[in-house]
This record gives structure tokens, C-alpha cells and sequence, in this order.
């Protein structure tokens, strides 16, 4: 993970997130992109104003925008002083998750960190909407979500929620992997269940897989039972184990897509107290090329 884009609109809630990466990857080489997209209202109505004080307002919103990523990088600079860090700015006219996708793909981006809001008052949500469509619509590269108010732990407790219902691959995991190894974390594998059952074959035969992966790592299995929702019982999980990161892979029917379409009445309660790391499925063509013979295995599964 050397190439790390932050998307920021200079809130607080935004430099938590840069407070977070800087410290997560204190010593490791990194570069960090750091992104700020504006999508100005330009005039089209004769009545309307073209320019403010001499200056047009796409060039003046822009050259805010350059003002402020320049300031962000100088803050850093001053906090951290770290040599091991370099950063580049990118200002752009564009939607935030089509400009995301075209720098994932530009410079090969590793990974994403973004602030999220959570839920407040009546509009109770699972997560800043910004945070949710960048997660919906991001799918090379894992994103990191950071709580608005979240302040760093060293990540020595990682959790990894699944189901077991689908095969991961090495590729996909790898992110995990990583930060476990990074901080000598313990990775707890939790599932959530409706009432408590055995699992079935191919579920058995998943979980060999990932326990093979982590092999050599310290990890243990929970198996708990579902408390009014998804998203409740991995919040209550996560609290009672004292959870610095939880990690969930982005896939059709995953523990991710159940917790974004629960009604809103289950989880009202939930708000995004954990650093929450989002792995995006590689296909299985991703499988397939990783290692054709676990391939095949999956199939006479």
C-alpha cells in the first residue's frame, strides 16, 4: 500500500481521515494523493452572475481548491514532518467518484482513506453518503473509512466479518493481510448467523481456505447470533472485543450490501464507530488467475 488517495473537502471530518493515514503508515514509504473535486454552478441566465469581483466563478471555486489542498499538505508537513511521506494535489471539475475512478486507474492507486459523517438525528444512515458511493462505485481498490470522530489505535485487533458462502481469494485478502502483518494484529473471523446452525459444506470448505491464508497468524472463529440486525450485532461485536478495524469483502449478498439496505428503522441504533476497511471482489476470473487449482476446487464444491 504505497499509493494512498485521500479525497478531502477540508472539514473536520476530512483531516481526521489524513490524521488517521498518517499515522497508520508512519513507517512505511508512501506517496498520498490527496484529491478535492468541485462541480461549481456555472451561469447560463442572462441575469446571472458570471463573475465575482473581476473574477469568473469556475476559476475562483478552483483556485480555492488548489488554496486548500495546499494547506492541507503544508499542515501535514508541520505535524508530522515525516520523510518517508511525499504528496501530490489534484483540484479537479468533476463528480468525486469519476474522478476517483480515473486516478485509481491513472496511478495505480492501492487504497482509498475517506472520513465518514455516520448517522445524526432523524436522517439516521449507515454511513456518509459520499463514503457509501465511493465504496458502491470503486471496484480495484480497497477503501478505508474512517469515523468522524475516531481518534488512531494501532490496529492489533482486526476483524473479519463473512459468511463463508463465498471463496476468497489470496489477491483479494491481501489487503488485510497486510495490515494484520504490519501490526502483528490478531485477526478475529466473526459470523453472523440467524440462529445458530452448523455450517454447511461449502461453508466448512471456505473457512479451510482462509484458515489456511492465515497461517502463522494469530486468529480465532466467533460464531454469534444476529441482534436485530447485521450492522447492530458487528457494532455490539466489535465493541465488547475492543475491534480497531473491521474488514468485510464488497460482493452480491455480502454482510456490506445487507447492512446498506436494512430498513432504516434496524439500524438507527448503528452508527460507524470502527475504522471500517471495504475489500472489493475480484470476480472469478480474479480467482481463477490467482490459483486455477483452488479454482477448481470451488467448482466441484
Amino acid at each position: 500500500m504505497q499509493k494512498i488517495l485521500i479525497p478531502t473537502d477540508f472539514s473536520d471530518n476530512a483531516w481526521n481521515a489524513i490524521d488517521y493515514a498518517m499515522q497508520l503508515f508512519r513507517n512505511r514509504n508512501c506517496t498520498f494523493y490527496l484529491l478535492n473535486t468541485y462541480t461549481p454552478v456555472i451561469p447560463s441566465g442572462r441575469f446571472m452572475a458570471k463573475m465575482v469581483n473581476g473574477v469568473r466563478i469556475v476559476d475562483a471555486v478552483r483556485d480555492a481548491s488548489e488554496e486548500g489542498l495546499q494547506k492541507t499538505v503544508d499542515r501535514i508537513k508541520s505535524k508530522y514532518r515525516n520523510s518517508k511521506h511525499s504528496f501530490e494535489t489534484i483540484s479537479s471539475f468533476n463528480l468525486l467518484t469519476e474522478e476517483i475512478k480515473d486516478l485509481v486507474d491513472t496511478f495505480g492507486i492501492q487504497l482509498i482513506i475517506t472520513g465518514t459523517k455516520g448517522a445524526s438525528g432523524i436522517e439516521e444512515v449507515f454511513m456518509g453518503s459520499n463514503t457509501v458511493r465511493i465504496i458502491k462505485s470503486t471496484k480495484k481498490c480497497p477503501v478505508l473509512a474512517i469515523p468522524q470522530h475516531f481518534d488512531f489505535i494501532t490496529p492489533t485487533e482486526i476483524a473479519f466479518a463473512t459468511d463463508f458462502n463465498r471463496f476468497y481469494s489470496t489477491s483479494e485478502l491481501n489487503p488485510l493481510l497486510e495490515l494484520a502483518q504490519m501490526f502483528q494484529a490478531t485477526i478475529r473471523i466473526v459470523h453472523v448467523q440467524y440462529g445458530i446452525k452448523a455450517l454447511s459444506e461449502l461453508q466448512q470448505f471456505n473457512l479451510n481456505m482462509l484458515r489456511r491464508y492465515l497461517n502463522g497468524m494469530e486468529h480465532y472463529v466467533h460464531t454469534v447470533s444476529e441482534l436485530n440486525s447485521v450492522s447492530k450485532t458487528l457494532e455490539l461485536f466489535s465493541q465488547e472485543l475492543n475491534i480497531h478495524l473491521l474488514a468485510m469483502l464488497n460482493y452480491q449478498h455480502s454482510y456490506l450490501e445487507q447492512m446498506t439496505r436494512e430498513p432504516i428503522v434496524k439500524r438507527t441504533a448503528f452508527h460507524t464507530q470502527t475504522p471500517l476497511l471495504v475489500i472489493p471482489e475480484l470476480g472469478m476470473e480474479g480467482i481463477a488467475k490467482d490459483n486455477p487449482r483452488k479454482m477448481d476446487e470451488v467448482v466441484e464444491n
